[in-house]
């Protein structure tokens, strides 16, 4: 019985120490060890080395998840941020969020019906860092201009006019991946601490196809013509276990490339496998949104979580030498 009373103290202390808000939106995280990797000798060592642990996302962000941040951030449906691409999300076959002006505040936004865990697309390098911003702030209304990054004066159609000086927050918890954070998540092989060719954990590459279960398939080369569900290659995977780092949606990072060009990778659903290669390095203005640019996050333990594993620690600890 002393056990179990210990233990529930235990629960109970845990949950003063750090309550978990409660989340419209929710996702799966693939954790990445093996801090203080080597980088690629393929591309020069320039990239993929890492020398800390932290989560990519498993799946890219779907339509579902930016439909509640729209209704969040957006509620009375000006968008003034330019975070709702109307001639492209609204598209049923290339989109899937449509707008309807005269429903309710902060209900603007639904879901086109079959396309809510399709990857959300016609996503700018701004949507995608003002998406972290609320991600990481626990999803709070109009908490998009700071957080894990902090966003200067505006300029026409809500573009911050600092765009190229915009880096990540120290102590943020949830962001756009690094350029080396999404290389090693896709192509860091650490069973034999080297570096696969795509994104699929293989040298081959991929074949492109309908969703399936077979290793090594992608959604590329218009093999389906329009985003899939993230996921739905469920035989395929990165060496840490995220989904889609190959085809589907061509993603952000954080990188900053040629002038205020920001990085994208993995290729995209009508592109060839080259665009997968770790050699390949796609730049585009921060302000641009295509039908095949969307984006991940990633991100690190929240500093109340490293203190809650300590305390929980000193308590164990402390109920052991009871005993």
């Amino acid at each position: 019985m002393k056990r179990r009373v210990d233990f529930q103290i235990l629960l109970c202390t845990t949950f003063i120490v750090a309550p978990l808000p409660a989340s419209a939106v929710t996702m799966a995280w693939s954790p990445v060890g093996n801090a203080g990797n080597a980088p690629d000798p393929a591309t020069g060592s320039l990239y993929g080395a890492v020398d800390y642990s932290y989560n990519i996302g498993s799946y890219e962000v779907t339509n579902a998840q930016y439909a509640e941040f729209l209704n969040s951030n957006d509620s009375t449906g000006d968008n003034a941020l330019g975070l709702y691409s109307s001639a492209g999300m609204s598209d049923a076959t290339a989109g899937g969020i449509s707008y309807n002006s005269g429903a309710d505040e902060g209900s603007k936004y639904s879901l086109i019906s079959g396309d809510e865990n399709h990857p959300v697309n016609f996503i700018t390098w701004y949507d995608a860092i003002r998406f972290a911003n609320w991600m990481n702030n626990g999803q709070i209304a109009g908490s998009t201009e700071t957080g894990a990054y902090t966003l200067g004066q505006l300029g026409p159609g809500g573009e911050p006019i600092n765009g190229s000086d915009i880096t990540r927050t120290e102590g943020a918890t949830v962001f756009l991946p690094s350029e080396d954070e999404w290389y090693k998540a896709a192509y860091y092989n650490p069973a034999t601490h080297s570096y696969f060719q795509y994104p699929t954990s293989s040298d081959t590459a991929p074949t492109a196809d309908t969703p399936n279960a077979t290793p090594n398939t992608a959604n590329f080369s218009f093999a389906v013509g329009a985003p899939t569900d993230v996921g739905a290659y469920s035989g395929t995977t990165s060496p840490y276990g995220a989904f889609d780092m190959a085809g589907n949606i061509e993603e952000w990072n954080e990188a900053l490339i040629s002038g205020t060009d920001r990085g994208l990778r993995g290729g995209s659903l009508g592109g060839g496998s080259f665009l997968m290669l770790p050699t390949f390095r796609n730049d585009v203005d921060p302000r641009r949104g295509f039908a095949g640019f969307g984006f991940r996050l990633a991100s690190v333990p929240e500093p109340s979580a490293i203190v809650l594993a300590a305390v929980g620690g000193v308590a164990a600890l402390a109920i052991m030498r009871r005993r």
